[in-house]
């Protein structure tokens, strides 16, 4: 039977690295490393667009919200209408419909209580709802608010509807329980006609005192994209440098290699 021949003394054998380690393990764990690195870097750069993305909506949500008051969307344009078109500064001419209020949960700066959302009848026949503005709980009665009659323009933000519910509770019409602003189902349980797919956030009335108190729209995005970023793009650096690390332990000649061994 043939003897293996030894390799001489500090040197690897063959298919190994200087630490007696199989090199197919050694280039499984780089090639593992690399694989996990390259997500950790794409989903860096994915929060690096996402930031940009982030900002260009707000700077564009500010210039409409701060931008002179248009004509708001007519039954032309409805169909058109997505979120793009939240918080366009709108005006709208009509008569509120004070009888078919319906008062919907909120929680505000000026803590818990209802959004009296209130039909605008336009003189062509329309019907937008007109978030008037908030009320506290113990002030839901209507005989404590301002009911302007007649023909008036109210100036608000254009926001999108709130289908299904909000709070972890659904809407409830039977009940007239309201927890999200539903254009269509509000429309609905009032008996209203046409009706627009949005409504308006009421600006602040010339009476702050006045109930209901319009212009508490909170106009907030959260812009966290940079801190994940960093985050991503630190856990890449780390496993760069335990891939270096590895790799560079992994080729340095094993101590136990000596030539003046047994």
């Amino acid at each position: 039977m043939g003897t293996r021949k030894a390799s001489p003394p500090g040197e690897a054998e063959p298919g190994r690295d200087s630490g007696g380690r199989p090199l197919a393990a050694l280039v499984i764990l780089d090639l593992a490393g690399l694989l996990i690195l390259v997500v950790l870097v794409g989903l860096g750069t994915w929060q690096v667009q996402r930031r940009a993305w982030k900002l260009d909506l707000i700077a564009q949500v500010e210039a409409r919200v701060h931008a002179p008051a248009v004509a708001a969307p007519g039954p032309a344009d409805w169909p058109g209408i997505t979120s793009a078109d939240a918080y366009r500064r709108v005006r709208l001419t009509g008569r509120f419909l004070h009888d078919r209020a319906s008062l919907v949960q909120a929680v505000t700066v000026l803590g818990g209580g209802f959004w009296v959302m209130t039909p605008l009848e336009a003189a062509d026949g329309v019907t937008v709802l007109v978030n008037r503005g908030f009320v506290p709980a113990d002030r839901r009665d209507p005989a404590g608010w301002s009911r302007p009659d007649g023909s008036l323009t109210a100036t608000g933000l254009l926001r999108v509807s709130e289908p299904g519910g909000g709070f972890l509770r659904t809407n409830a019409p039977s009940a007239d329980r309201w927890y999200s602003r539903d254009v269509a189902d509000i429309a609905g349980a009032r008996g209203l006609g046409t009706v627009a797919p949005y409504f308006i956030d009421a600006e602040a009335g010339p009476d702050p005192s006045a109930l209901p108190v319009g212009g508490l729209t909170v106009v907030a995005f959260s812009n966290n994209h940079l801190v994940y970023a960093i985050t991503w793009f630190t856990l890449a650096a780390m496993v760069l440098a335990a891939m270096l690390y590895g790799t560079a332990a992994g080729l340095r000649p094993s101590r136990s290699a000596d030539p003046g061994g047994d």
